[in-house]
Parts: C-alpha cells; sequence; structure tokens
C-alpha cells in the first residue's frame, strides 16, 4: 500500500498543469500532442519488410511547466509479455525541456527495453514539428510529427548515413486521441 502512495505524491510532484507563466506563449508547439493517445505503428526493417503492431502514448507537462513529458509504449500495456523480444518493443520516455535563449526545443529519448538514447532539438517547420539529432555511429536521426489534429497524428521517424542527401523511413506512428471518435479525424 505505501508503494501506491509514493508513486502518488511522485506522479503529483512531477506533472502540472501547463508551461510557467512567463514563457506560455512561447511553448504551445506541442500542445497538440498533449493527452493520452492509442497508436498504429509500423517498423520498416533496412530489408524492406515491415512489422505493424499497437502502442500506447501519453503527453503531459512536468517540471514545474519548464518541460513536457510522453511515454511510448509498444506494445500497449494490455497486452504486454515479460519476455517480449526487443525488436521494436518500446516501454520508454521523452523528455522536452524548451530552451528560450535560442527558441528551440533539447529533446531526449530513452527506452531501457532496448538501450536507446536518442537527443534530438526540435523546432517547427510549417505546420510540422521536426526533431533532429547525430547518433553515436554518425547518423542523423530525424523525427517529425504532421498531420496533427485535436484527434489525430502521424510520426515519423527517419535515419541519414549520408548527411541528410538520403532518408530511409525506420518508423511510423499513427496517433488517435483515446475516447476519440475516429471518423471525425
Amino acid at each position: 500500500m505505501m508503494r501506491l502512495k509514493t508513486a502518488n505524491l511522485f506522479v503529483d510532484a512531477l506533472c502540472t498543469d501547463g508551461p510557467i507563466p512567463e514563457l506560455s506563449s512561447k511553448m504551445t508547439m506541442y500542445d497538440p500532442l498533449l493527452g493520452d493517445w492509442e497508436m498504429d505503428v509500423i517498423d520498416y526493417n533496412p530489408d524492406g519488410t515491415q512489422r505493424k503492431s499497437k502502442g500506447e502514448c501519453h503527453f503531459a507537462w512536468v517540471l514545474e511547466g519548464r518541460a513536457i513529458q510522453d511515454l511510448w509504449i509498444v506494445p500497449p500495456r494490455l497486452v504486454r509479455e515479460g519476455s517480449r523480444s526487443l525488436q521494436g518493443n518500446r516501454y520508454g520516455t521523452t523528455l522536452r525541456v524548451y530552451d528560450p535563449a535560442n527558441d528551440v526545443w533539447h529533446v531526449t529519448w530513452i527506452n531501457p527495453v532496448n538501450g536507446a538514447h536518442t537527443n534530438l532539438v526540435g523546432r517547427k517547420q510549417g505546420d510540422r514539428i521536426v526533431q533532429e539529432g547525430k547518433a553515436a555511429d554518425g547518423s542523423i536521426n530525424r523525427w517529425t510529427f504532421l498531420n496533427m489534429t485535436s484527434n489525430s497524428f502521424h510520426w515519423r521517424g527517419e535515419v541519414s548515413s549520408d548527411n541528410g542527401n538520403t532518408w530511409r523511413l525506420t518508423v511510423e506512428f499513427f496517433g488517435h486521441r483515446v475516447g476519440a471518435n475516429r471518423s471525425q479525424e
């Protein structure tokens, strides 16, 4: 019973209702993503094969409104198995921290399931959110949120090993807001 009480205190200390007031007008880029999502996921293997699965994602303001944190869970918690393959298995978190001096977001993704750790910089480009960063092997990661509505989004993960001249699609997430009517998307 003590564990539940401690978890509730942790969530109360972590989560907040919105951004810090003095920067709230500058910190709206990720607002369409706040909340709870169900996802259709397509992983693209280098050999051209695809793996389709389901997932869930949750976005919230954290750290006194100085950051947005999310959880990406594939497969979703209701169907997770303890000995599941590492391939396509995600139970990780992203922390997005706004940098007012440079008007960008510093983005850190960590997936303890497979040891992934990625640092990117997020910027608005037209109606998209584009997050880019270099991997340890020198390749460039590009993660793009596009086609964002109040009830859906499309997220593409790409990698380039030739300094951005060509890109290989590695994963797509199609998010649908929990409780929303999909016919309204």
